[in-house]
């Protein structure tokens, strides 16, 4: 047997495994990273987190991801050198976090790497028959693992596709084997770039689990922010758009797009929400000037009202419903107020309470997907159609 598929077998027969995990979302504005200790998997699964860390990203490497970032044309030389590039930089910010943490990178198991997306096209919105739901994360897993020296599990998503799904939200298998509560209605609401949410039925019914994206998060607000107020890079304490008044007119014109007619589940990305959506909506209405204040004010209240209107469509008829957040979101005094505003009979909780720091979730989800990749893959989650496939999620890259 091959030594490095012999030392994966012992390491899914340990008792315990040493994870980082690692998440670049679509804001692109740093790379988190989470260092957890795992025992057991499935629904027997403890994690307790032992170090996490968001490193920052600088101008250059922002302004590389953004060269190719969710762009129907792009130059495909910069994507291939970006592959490898993405990952090398990824690598050395581990090996800084694990001298700042006094850890052994031999002591580590795997990396989780979710990658870097660049562009996500579900067949609804790219339309072409012939081809099927398909989405691109960059930041290459052997670069990762050989520049580290630690077996890294990356490209998660292409395995859910695979199988028929849409590539995210890939929280609900995380989230149903960490979160769930038996007597607890919960839905785990992430407010990232994308605004997503996973609901966990109280009787602990693997099959009635499902996630979906509900549209945009923070993406449309930071990218107006960073067009127009220089050096900043997101509306910082809602300080824009505490002062603006929502514009009914365009707000309504954003809410008109087909994806809000669609069922559940489903998934979008920059791809449609971004500036341009927000010209085209300004050109239909025939609004020609709106003041920045005015403006994210608006796009504050097109999160919260899309965001609200999904988990209302979706958990009508339950009661004692908790909302726990996570994702930069939640950060967003205006945006929580619009949200809570809009829920009054839901309690809303942060994953604090659940002993889970919410800026580290998503980390900690890819580390669970890694989790079982090499030591469970037993439990059933969701309906298992092509929505949520029970699938097994990661590709494997040896360190040598």
């Amino acid at each position: 047997m091959n030594l490095n598929v012999d030392r994966l077998f012992k390491m899914g027969l340990n008792p315990e495994r040493l994870i980082i995990g690692l998440m670049s979302g679509t804001s692109v504005d740093g790379l988190d990273v989470a260092l957890c200790k795992f025992s057991g998997s499935g629904n027997t699964t403890k994690i307790k987190i032992l170090h996490f860390e968001t490193v920052a990203y600088n101008d250059d490497y922002r302004q590389e991801i953004k060269s190719v970032f969710s762009k129907h044309t792009v130059d495909l030389e910069k994507v291939c050198l970006l592959n490898g590039w993405i990952a090398t930089q990824h690598a050395d910010i581990i090996n800084k976090c694990l001298a700042k943490w006094v850890v052994d990178p031999s002591t580590v198991d795997l990396i989780a790497s979710h990658g870097q997306t660049i562009y996500h096209a579900p067949k609804f919105l790219h339309g072409q028959q012939k081809f099927s739901n398909a989405t691109l994360q960059i930041g290459d897993g052997d670069h990762l693992a050989v520049k580290t020296g630690i077996t890294t599990i990356s490209d998660f998503r292409q395995k859910h596709i695979a199988a028929g799904g849409e590539g995210a939200p890939l929280a609900v298998y995380g989230d149903f084997l960490i979160f769930s509560e038996k007597g607890e209605n919960r839905i785990m609401l992430n407010i990232g770039g994308i605004a997503n949410f996973t609901y966990l039925p109280g009787d602990l019914d693997g099959c009635k689990v499902f996630s979906t994206d509900t549209g945009t998060g923070n993406t449309l607000m930071d990218a107006y922010i960073q067009q127009n107020f220089e050096g900043q890079y997101f509306d910082d304490q809602s300080a824009v758009a505490s002062k603006g008044t929502v514009n009914a007119t365009l707000l309504d014109q954003l809410k008109a797009n087909d994806f809000f007619k669609k069922g559940f589940p489903k998934t979008t990305g920059p791809e449609l929400f971004n500036l341009a959506y927000v010209q085209k909506a300004m050109s239909a209405t025939g609004i020609e000037a709106i003041s920045h204040h005015d403006m994210m004010a608006t796009l504050n209240r097109f999160s919260a009202d899309t965001l609200c209107n999904a988990i209302q469509s979706c958990s009508t008829g339950l009661t004692d419903v908790v909302i726990y957040i996570s994702g930069g979101g939640m950060h967003n005094p205006l945006l929580m107020k619009n949200i809570r505003e809009q829920l009054p009979g839901y309690t809303f909780k942060v994953t604090d309470s659940l002993g889970i720091n919410p800026d580290a979730k998503e980390a900690l989800l890819f580390a669970v997907l890694a989790n079982e990749t090499v030591a469970g893959g037993k439990i059933k989650i969701g309906n298992g159609t092509e929505d949520i496939p029970f699938v097994s999620m990661g590709k494997i890259s040896f360190a040598q």
